[in-house]
C-alpha cells in the first residue's frame, strides 16, 4: 500500500512539473504571436520608431532629420531634439519645416528665386545657409549642411542681381 501511494505521488509530481514546463513554452509562443513589429505606425502609415514622419509636401514618409538642420538661436548646447529640420520640394519653391514642438509641419513658399520662403509670420531666409524667423525674430539658423549651424549674423538677403 505504501509503495502504491509513493508511486502515485511520484507520478503526480512528474506530470505536474511537465504541465508547468509546457505552460511556460505555450506562454512564450503566444507572446511571440502577439508581438507586432512596426505596430507604432501613425495615421499615415509612417513608422515613428524608425524616425519616419509624414511629409505633406512630398506626400510620403520621410526622416525629417535627414533634411537641413536648424539649431535654435537661444540654445547653443547642440541638443538635436530642439532643432528644426527643413526639406524642399524638387523645384525648391516650397520648403517644409518640421518644428520640434509640433506633431505637424509647416509649408512655406517663395515667390521668386533668392527670395525667402514665407507662410504668415514665418520666413525661411537663404542667408549663409538658412535662417528661420517668426514675426521678424530669428528663431533657428543652420549652414545648409546636415548637422551644421551658422552664426547669428543679421545680413540682408542677397539681391537678384548678385
Amino acid at each position: 500500500m505504501k509503495k502504491t501511494i509513493v508511486l502515485v505521488v511520484l507520478f503526480l509530481g512528474f506530470t505536474s512539473c511537465n504541465y508547468f514546463t509546457n505552460n511556460e513554452e505555450e506562454t512564450k509562443k503566444t507572446a511571440k504571436k502577439d508581438l507586432v513589429l512596426g505596430g507604432d505606425k501613425d495615421e499615415n502609415g509612417c513608422l515613428a520608431s524608425a524616425g519616419y514622419t509624414w511629409s505633406k509636401l512630398n506626400k510620403e514618409c520621410v526622416r525629417a532629420f535627414s533634411g537641413i538642420q536648424l539649431m535654435p538661436t537661444d540654445h547653443k548646447d547642440g541638443d538635436v531634439t530642439l532643432c528644426a529640420y527643413v526639406l524642399f520640394d524638387e523645384s525648391g519653391d516650397k520648403a517644409e519645416v518640421f518644428l520640434p514642438s509640433g506633431d505637424s509641419s509647416i509649408i512655406l513658399e517663395r515667390p521668386a528665386k533668392n527670395k525667402p520662403w514665407i507662410l504668415d509670420d514665418w520666413q525661411l531666409i537663404p542667408l549663409n545657409g538658412y535662417q528661420l524667423k517668426k514675426s521678424g525674430k530669428l528663431i533657428y539658423s543652420g549652414d545648409g549642411e546636415i548637422g551644421g549651424t551658422i552664426s547669428d549674423d543679421n545680413e540682408e538677403i542677397p539681391s537678384e542681381e548678385q
